[in-house]
């Protein structure tokens, strides 16, 4: 690289530099970090918050799921139970179908 090149790079790079913010100090690049940083940590508390969240419902929804299963097995045994009941014994008449006249009533 000539002397020439070089200078015109120089130049370019320091216009570049010129053109930066006159904010950008190394306490305030320092603040601005600080408060990213902050921000990024209560993101992450917030999410760790709603993923236990979310862990606690899920164990919730399987408790109820589970819950829910026994009690639709009990409830079919149950129904099971009195239809066996109901097919081994012979139907028997029904008080207001019962008459001393025989079936039709007039004999």
């Amino acid at each position: 690289m000539d002397e020439i090149s070089f200078q015109d790079k120089m130049n370019q790079i320091l216009e570049r530099i010129r053109e930066l913010p006159a904010s950008t100090s190394t306490e305030s690049a320092a603040d601005s970090a600080e408060a990213r940083r902050a921000r990024v940590q209560t993101s992450i508390n917030e999410l760790q918050d709603a993923l236990d969240y979310l862990r606690l419902s899920v164990k919730y929804l399987v408790f109820d799921l589970e819950a829910t299963r026994r009690e639709n097995a009990y409830l079919r045994r149950m129904i099971e139970q009195s239809n066996r009941e109901r097919n081994q014994k012979p139907e028997e008449p029904r008080d207001d179908e019962r008459s001393d006249f025989g079936s039709n009533g007039w004999e």
